[in-house]
């Protein structure tokens, strides 16, 4: 395995962790800045947005520097903006702080994608995109348990300062291990062949089954803290050990989607997003125990990020050529807009609707929209003979 790979994985640990860690700490900061819950849910959605906003118009702006030095950029524009989140004043000032964190997220996993999969044979590229993603599964497994913890015994403002630390941790390991590689130093790509991409209607209908298959996970884990207090009637402090269960799930997850998807893509985008729906429909029936609550967390994390590797390869397979550092990226836009609208339909089933307990039923009919589009996809690769074979892989 390069060593480059897991300097990546060090940069996806930090931004991970700063993304995931809002969600241990929602019931501190919703009383310490006097807001509802839902209203404290909306920094995810609100640094969800900023990815996406983020992403597209970062990767275009820096598509002629080379990627070590973009990738430099973007993890110290993460440390000071977690700096802005430890020092806010204000919940409007937290939002501020959180949408600049944000700006970097995208485009950092899009071209990091990229230079992960030139890095290993073709045979494994899904899988090198995983490993790459094991810095996500290893913020959740133990970055937001960690920030959870130290948010209950020293406050929310302490977890962003110790994600700060890790910023800074990240940004000297990608600083040693990343090679300049050669490659960037070709001409860059003209703008008008890299948004030429965007006329692709397959790689727009993979940008949207990530949208839509990510955001019934976002439904439900963005309120994992009061799900698990208030309906499992679990203690605070139980939802640490929880999140550390999840992500021990995510991490076997993460790895396992990508071994499916370099035996046989679309197989295994399709099964995931089936998987996914029947684990958020059994969300009801888990939560009426401490010891099912602690299960369904665990095969969660499994099924939601066995989703991931299939999604991102599927993008990068339908875009290559020129434009596939902007497809890249704006997939992982597309996963935080659906992390944005997962959170905003959880929020508004608890505001409006029928309460915590609905969140499985929102999250599943997020899911199978994304299923649908996917169906579609392939039924548009079986419909073109030149694409036959990349339907089949």
């Amino acid at each position: 395995m390069p060593i480059a790979l897991l300097a990546l994985t060090a940069g996806a640990f930090g931004i991970g962790t700063t993304e995931f860690v809002i969600m241990g700490l929602l019931m501190q900061v919703s009383a310490d800045l006097h807001v509802s819950i839902a209203t404290a849910g909306l920094l995810i959605s609100g640094y969800a947005l900023g990815v996406a906003v983020g992403a597209p118009v970062l990767t275009i702006a820096t598509r002629s520097l080379p990627r070590k030095t973009v990738l430099l950029a973007l993890m110290a524009v993460f440390t000071l903006g977690n700096i802005a989140c430890a020092v806010a004043p204000s919940y409007e000032s937290l939002m501020a702080a959180r949408v600049l964190t944000s700006l970097a997220h995208g485009t950092f996993f899009g071209v990091g994608s990229v230079v992960a999969t030139g890095l290993v044979p073709a045979d494994k590229r899904a899988s090198a995109i995983a490993i790459m993603f094991t810095g996500l599964t290893a913020a959740t497994l133990l970055g937001v348990p960690a920030g959870a913890w130290l948010g209950l015994h020293h406050g929310w403002r302490a977890t962003f300062w110790a994600v700060a630390v890790v910023g800074v941790m990240a940004f000297v390991v990608l600083a040693i291990f990343v090679p300049r590689d050669g490659q960037q130093k070709t001409a860059p790509v003209a703008l008008r062949d890299e948004l030429a991409v965007l006329a692709r209607p397959q790689v727009l209908l993979g940008l949207a089954i990530t949208v839509f298959g990510f955001a019934g996970v976002f439904a439900l884990f963005t309120y994992i803290q009061p799900l698990l207090t208030r309906v499992a009637g679990l203690p605070e402090a139980a939802v640490s050990p929880a999140l550390l269960l999840m992500g021990g799930g995510l991490a076997v997850g993460n790895i396992l989607g990508g071994k499916l998807a370099d035996r046989a893509l679309m197989p295994a985008l399709l099964g995931s997003l089936a998987a996914l729906i029947l684990v958020l429909l059994a969300m009801p029936l888990a939560m009426h125990s401490a010891l099912g609550a602690m299960v369904f967390v665990a095969v969660l994390g499994v099924v939601c990020f066995a989703t991931v590797a299939p999604m991102q390869m599927r993008v990068l397979d339908k875009a290559a050529g020129a434009g596939q550092n902007l497809a890249s990226s704006l997939n992982i836009a597309a996963f935080n807009l659906g992390n944005a609208l997962g959170a905003w339909a959880g929020g508004l089933a608890i505001s409006r609707g029928p309460g915590l307990t609905s969140l499985g039923w929102v999250a599943a009919l997020l899911t199978v929209a994304g299923l649908a589009i996917a169906l579609l996809s392939r039924s548009l690769d079986r419909g073109t003979p030149s694409e036959a074979c990349t339907a089949a892989a």
